[in-house]
C-alpha cells in the first residue's frame, strides 16, 4: 500500500474510533479543546540522548515542515540515528493528551521511531516489543511524564479512545499508537 493510501487508511481507522476533526484537530467525544487552538506545540526530553525539543507544528491552519522535521529528529532511532516520517495523526493525539491532563511539561521519549534492525534486536531481547510495532512506521512512542503518575496517564490516554495505549509499570512509561483500539 502506497504511503497516501495508507494516510488515508490511518485517517478513516481514526475516525471509525469516534473521534471527529474540529478545526483540524482530533476531538474525543469526552474532552473537547476550544473549537479554534491557533497553534499545536509540543516538547519532549529524549531520555537516550539528553536533548529537548519544543516544536510548534501546526500553526496558521496547517502543518509546519520544518518543525516536524524537528520532532522527527529527536523521535529518531538513536541507536542508529535514523529518522522516519513520523504520523501527524500521533502528533495531534499527544497534544490532545497533554490538554487532557493539562501539562505543559515535555514528555519523556523512551522510543520513537524504530529502524527495523532495531525492533528485531529488542524484540528477542526485551519482553513486550512486537515483532511488527508501528514504532517502525513512525505510528508509535513510548513515553512518561516525570512528576505525572504513569498510571493517570494512561487512564487519560485510554479514555481518548484512539488508537493503542500499553502500560508498562516496571518501566514506568505508556506507548501509544495510532493503530486500532486496544489496550494492554
Amino acid at each position: 500500500m502506497d504511503k497516501g493510501k495508507l494516510q488515508q487508511f490511518n485517517r478513516r481507522e481514526f475516525l471509525k474510533t469516534g473521534i471527529g476533526l474540529s478545526a483540524g484537530l482530533f476531538m474525543p467525544e469526552a474532552f473537547a479543546l476550544p473549537t479554534r487552538l491557533p497553534e499545536r506545540t509540543l516538547s519532549f526530553y529524549n531520555t537516550h540522548t539528553g536533548e529537548k525539543c519544543t516544536a510548534t507544528y501546526w500553526a496558521d491552519g496547517h502543518y509546519v515542515t520544518d518543525e516536524i522535521r524537528k520532532i522527527e529528529w529527536i523521535l529518531r532511532d538513536h541507536r542508529e540515528g535514523k529518522t522516519h516520517n513520523m504520523d501527524q495523526n500521533l502528533m495531534d493525539l499527544l497534544v490532545v493528551l497533554r490538554h487532557q491532563i493539562d501539562s505543559r511539561r515535555p514528555f519523556h521519549i523512551i522510543s520513537g521511531y524504530r529502524t527495523p534492525r532495531t525492533n528485531e534486536m529488542l524484540y528477542r531481547t526485551t519482553s513486550g516489543v512486537d515483532k511488527h510495532s508501528y514504532h517502525m512506521q513512525g505510528r508509535a512512542i513510548d513515553i512518561r511524564l516525570p512528576g505525572f503518575d504513569t498510571r493517570k496517564l494512561r487512564q487519560a490516554a485510554r479514555s481518548l479512545k484512539a488508537g493503542g495505549v500499553g502500560y508498562y509499570p516496571h518501566s514506568n512509561f505508556i506507548h501509544i499508537d495510532t493503530g486500532r483500539v486496544r489496550f494492554w
